[in-house]
């Protein structure tokens, strides 16, 4: 039987209490979920790599079946290499839908053997945003009510 494998990508810079909350949800639908973390190397990230990696392996491990990977090539590309047959996007607003649509459309066009989930978040976490985040931080809010503890001690070392 083959395994019904997801892969949830984003930057995850940082990750915040609404990726998790897709993340854990996603968990119970699949057998794996690949928690895909973007290099971008066009975007200038607030944390490493290597940061961004570690405090997602620590934040979900308390899941069993997620495993946390870095990417930097076509997304399609990553997801057959993983043997993935789902793309998970997670849709907090209307205004997000005609971009990841159109990433869905492209995706489908570069491999039609994948298919794209989208996913709302819970109410609370509607409006929860990495950029959004680290904004906050920047200008000395509380993000408390935004992260997990990990990522928000992580967050300020950086700052």
């Amino acid at each position: 039987m083959t395994q019904r494998i997801a892969i949830y990508p984003g930057s995850f810079d940082p990750i915040t209490n609404g990726h998790i909350d897709l993340i854990n949800r996603a968990s119970k639908l699949f057998d794996k979920v690949i928690v895909g973390i973007t290099q971008n190397s066009k975007k200038s990230a607030f944390l490493s790599i290597d940061d961004r990696l570690s405090i997602a392996s620590e934040t979900l491990g308390h899941i069993d079946n997620i495993e946390v990977m870095s990417f930097n090539t076509l997304l399609v590309d990553f997801a057959k290499a993983q043997n993935a047959q789902v793309i998970l996007r997670g849709l907090r607003a209307v205004s997000d839908f005609e971009y990841e649509f159109q990433l869905s459309g492209m995706n489908k066009h570069l491999n039609p053997s994948i298919e794209t989930l989208f996913m709302t978040p819970a109410e609370q976490y509607a409006n929860i945003s990495s950029s959004l985040v680290r904004e906050i931080l920047s200008l000395g809010g509380d993000v408390s009510h935004f992260v997990p503890k990990p990522v928000e001690t992580l967050l300020k070392k950086h700052l």
